[in-house]
């Protein structure tokens, strides 16, 4: 039994290749079948075409959603060729068989992308595609699938080298590739559909994604790896253009997404300096590159081989200061071209241009995958403003330390928890994160101030006049208490402990302003 293609039948939404493709097939002497745009495109180029309604006998119905529901279409793709009451089925109704079918679907997420209306992304929704598609992967015993341009080379690669005919292993290969992308548009509508219906938690649920890059291993070289960018991607570093630089690894993906989500919070020219997706320094300023020194001054030491964010046009002067550390990755929404002259001296820094800024209030689903399953919550885009805080200390904060307050807690969402952030006139000063004891980041946060003080020849610690923030309320007196002994003269929290009224009187006997913001910021 021949495995040479002789019939193929094309429909595409995507025509990249097409014409090259239609043409080898027909240098082939393969009949090829077609419907609407892809048989005139096919035609337009000089390429023999058979109409898909003229080999059924039947015309096209329904403005088109009616054209390849055919049996003679799906006996000819799902015929079993080793299988005499198929053969025999085939003879009797006069279904040809079909050996290879081209077909990717109606453009239903650039149509969701673009803001069309309800019916309009219904009529989107592609039916005889995915039909054919889901046919001839299964049958692929004797059918090839192509559902992707980029494998039409593959195929033509195979069929010249066996004679015009395809091996088990490719259409197996390309079987599997199909159904990912049947799964991966079915996800796309349903997404929409609960969304429309606003159900957030479904009874059944699946995650859509594309192969954007295979990545040398993961977060140890054991492991293995690879980036997929979601069907409703933020603006981040999945969709950034990489403008220099060694390939991104598992750790600089992970880090660069958490320190540009952290950037993105503000609106202000903001630095943040990532170290294994904790901040090691965040400022805020007037321009980028006074935020950067005040985000590098916060903890030199770690910021070594850090990733480093902005959420405003990468400039020189800021450039020429980055390129004085030895740093992972630099991403920005847009960089200039002095800036980019200047990290091209850094061949191997790599550098990210996304041309915009995610929305902190964006609302949409976190995964985190755990043993048998996964978890699925909603984005933390929670925001406090000064109207939120509520004063529960004797003494009022100033409209400065209100300010530090706000910015500090901010950070703090970005921080993993047990997370402490001291933050003062706009730039972090000292990061207490990921310890089991929130008296022990207290601490941690103080003494990395000191050292950081001391390195850069200071007669005294950040923290001295400085804010706190904690992600969640002190559970006893004695954190709020490690952060008055740093120097910090005004605290905010979340609130909530069965012990407010201890921590309360602790802070106004330490002379503490404190405020509650009623919202908390875990992050594990």
């Amino acid at each position: 039994m021949s495995d040479v293609i002789r019939r193929a039948l094309v429909s595409v939404s995507d025509k990249t290749g097409l014409v090259e493709f239609g043409r080898f097939l027909a240098d082939q002497r393969i009949e090829i079948l077609s419907t609407g745009g892809s048989a005139r495109t096919l035609s337009e180029a000089g390429i023999p075409v058979k109409e898909v309604s003229k080999h059924t006998g039947f015309p096209e119905i329904m403005d088109g959603r009616v054209k390849t529901l055919h049996p003679k279409i799906h006996g000819g793709i799902l015929a079993r060729r080793d299988l005499k009451t198929h053969t025999d089925a085939m003879a009797e109704h006069d279904i040809t068989p079909i050996d290879l079918v081209v077909v990717n679907l109606y453009p239903f997420e650039a149509t969701l992308k673009s803001g069309a209306d309800y019916d309009t992304c219904v009529e989107n929704i592609d039916i005889g595609g995915p039909g054919m598609v889901r046919a001839a992967a299964k049958n692929h015993g004797f059918v090839t699938i192509v559902t992707d341009p980029s494998d039409y080379t593959l195929v033509q690669d195979e069929m010249q080298a066996n004679g015009g005919a395809t091996t088990p292993e490719l259409r197996r290969k390309l079987a599997a590739t199909a159904y990912s992308h049947t799964a991966k548009y079915d996800s796309m509508i349903s997404g929409w559909l609960q969304n429309e219906c606003k159900v957030d938690f479904p009874k059944e649920t699946t995650l859509g994604g594309k192969l954007k890059q295979s990545l040398r291993y993961g977060e140890n070289p054991h492991q293995v790896a690879a980036v997929y960018k979601s069907i409703d991607a933020r603006p981040g570093v999945v969709t950034a253009q990489q403008l220099q630089g060694k390939e991104l690894s598992y750790n600089n993906l992970n880090d660069t997404d958490a320190a540009f989500e952290l950037v993105s919070e503000f609106d202000a020219p903001t630095i943040a300096i990532i170290k294994h997706a904790n901040p090691c320094g965040v400022a805020t300023a007037d321009n980028l590159s006074d935020a950067y020194k005040a985000a590098l001054a916060c903890d030199p030491t770690s910021a070594f081989g850090g990733i480093i964010a902005t959420n405003k046009t990468m400039d020189a002067a800021t450039a020429t200061q980055v390129a004085d550390l030895f740093a992972e990755v630099v991403i920005a929404p847009s960089i200039d071209e002095e800036a980019k002259a200047i990290f091209a001296a850094k061949k191997n820094l790599r550098v990210l241009v996304t041309g915009e800024m995610p929305n902190p209030a964006d609302t949409g689903m976190n995964m985190k995958t755990i043993s048998g399953g996964f978890l699925l919550q909603g984005r933390d885009n929670g925001r406090i403003t000064a109207a939120d805080l509520k004063v529960v200390t004797k003494r009022q904060p100033t409209e400065q330390e209100i300010a530090d307050m706000i910015f500090a807690f901010r950070v703090g969402k970005h921080v993993k928890s047990n997370a402490i952030v001291y933050a003062k006139n706009g730039a972090i000063v000292g990061i207490g994160a990921g310890q089991m004891s929130r008296v022990d980041s207290s601490r941690i946060a103080a003494w990395k101030s000191k050292e950081a003080a001391e390195s850069a020849g200071l007669s005294e610690a950040g923290t001295i006049g400085s804010v706190v923030s904690s992600d969640a309320f002190f559970p006893f007196a004695d954190g709020l208490l490690a952060a008055a002994d740093a120097g910090a003269t005004a605290v905010i929290q979340p609130g909530g402990s069965m012990r407010d009224d201890e921590v309360i009187a602790a802070a106004d006997e330490a002379g503490l302003a404190m405020v509650y913001t009623g919202m908390r910021h875990f992050r594990h």
